[in-house]
């Protein structure tokens, strides 16, 4: 068979951070060498009018789905067999299978060698569904499947799923339980990989501590410089920040989410409820390392004033990047199946809505108009990397301004400020005209 596999982007546009997908790596491994397989990335790559396969297979999240339905509709032939997989399968299978002809649920792992020998065998079934026991795979180095132009940063990981239950988060639709790799496994991977800088893409680098300790013992001698996301908890760990640094670590993703007492409590995050935010700053800082903060607002504990309270602390405590973003409702959540039952959200399916744009919000606010909370994030991310605001955080801690740790700063501010320019108020990909959606 030729199969074509496809990242998605939320809309035509390439982007300028886009680093490479693990999921490349894990689909050549899985894929018997009889196959002929391409990888295409709609992030690095326009994407061909016309594609000639027997297969074509789409990675799909919710804010790519849409843009998946597009593109089957555009490369769908009665010779060709139509896939999707990724996590916006765990929650909306049935509504892919409107535009699929085959749907993968779960880690591929599980399901893509199965549908392989089931197309061998002409047989394939319209799902797949994945057991969720198998370790997460270690895929063996692939160069030639990564000609697209990168971040030149490895993305790697030691684990799949979550050990908390955010209200707003989607991870708990695709994984029900943490299964992770051994850790000498991950250092193999580690020395394997030509990248001097690594990101960890784990939802929790450190659900297990034992292991994650063992790990950072045994990458520490690789001499890499890498960044991953830990939760609260592992912030207030001295003795676990020692040795992240120690192997390498520069920068943790920390999700602060919010800083008002009421929505943190709705959003299940607990361990944040019961810290002192600028405490915790201060220890890491301590530590060496720099701060990703990402941010929810739109809770219904927030009023309007959340938008400057938390953009000044965000400033003030000099963080080196950030997200600033609207609640969005996820199917699957808790908080979609809350909003809907309360009436609130503007679109039945706003992911498939030919209104709903990049940077909205689709539901209604408790405490502000929808608009009005589109407008305050907005205003967040564009005053936090203005040319003003990116001087002033860079000069008021001294860790950016080591050599490094300098370069990085200005990069991931100037092109996150790119970024936002050319998202905001994109339409998700394209006109599909559903009128259902809306």
């Amino acid at each position: 068979m030729k199969i074509v596999f496809i990242r998605l982007n939320m809309f035509e546009h390439i982007s300028s951070d886009a680093m490479k997908p693990i999921l490349f790596a894990i689909i050549r491994e899985l894929t018997p060498q009889a196959h002929e397989i391409e990888f295409l990335d709609e992030r690095a790559e326009s994407l061909p009018e016309r594609i000639d396969a027997d297969l074509i297979a789409f990675s799909v999240e919710t804010y790519t789905a849409k843009r998946a339905y597009i593109l089957a509709k555009r490369y769908k032939t009665p010779q060709n067999r139509i896939v999707m997989g990724g996590f916006h399968a765990a929650v909306m299978a049935d509504e892919m299978l409107q535009y699929a002809d085959t749907v993968l649920v779960g880690d591929a792992e599980g399901t893509w060698p199965q549908l392989l020998a089931d197309c061998e065998n002409g047989c394939p079934k319209r799902k797949y569904i994945s057991d969720e026991t198998a370790e997460p795979l270690s895929p063996a180095p692939h160069p030639e499947i990564y000609r697209h132009r990168y971040a030149g940063i490895g993305v790697h990981q030691l684990s799949r799923g979550c050990k908390f239950n955010c209200d707003f988060c989607s991870i708990k639709t695709m994984y029900r339980c943490v299964r992770q790799k051994a850790p000498e496994t991950v250092a193999a991977e580690l020395r394997a990989a030509k990248e001097k800088i690594i990101f960890f893409a784990d939802d929790n680098l450190f659900y297990n501590r034992e292991s994650a300790l063992a790990m950072l013992r045994a990458i520490a001698p690789l001499r890499k410089k890498w960044a991953c996301q830990i939760s609260m908890d592992a912030a207030h760990d001295d003795a676990l920040l020692d040795e992240m640094k120690r192997a390498g670590c520069f920068l943790v993703l920390m999700g602060f989410e919010s800083l008002t007492p009421d929505s943190l409590r709705e959003m299940h995050k607990s361990a944040n409820a019961a810290s002192d935010y600028e405490a915790v700053i201060r220890n890491i800082y301590r530590h060496g390392l720099l701060i990703y903060g990402t941010f929810v607002l739109g809770y219904d504990g927030d009023t309007k004033d959340v938008f400057q309270n938390t953009l000044d602390f965000a400033v003030r405590n000099h963080i080196t990047i950030t997200n600033f973003n609207p609640l969005i409702p996820m199917p699957g959540t808790p908080v979609y199946q809350r909003m809907q039952e309360q009436g609130r959200l503007l679109y039945r399916k706003w992911w498939l809505s030919d209104k709903y744009r990049y940077g909205d919000t689709a539901y209604r606010p408790r405490n502000m108009s929808p608009d009005e909370l589109r407008e305050g994030c907005l205003y967040m991310r564009t005053e936090f990397y203005s040319l003003r605001c990116i001087l002033r955080r860079l000069l008021g801690n001294p860790l950016h301004l080591k050599p490094v740790n300098l370069m990085i700063y200005l990069l991931a501010n100037i092109i996150s400020a790119k970024e936002i320019r050319a998202k905001q108020g994109q339409l998700l990909g394209g006109l599909l005209h559903e009128a259902d959606a809306d």
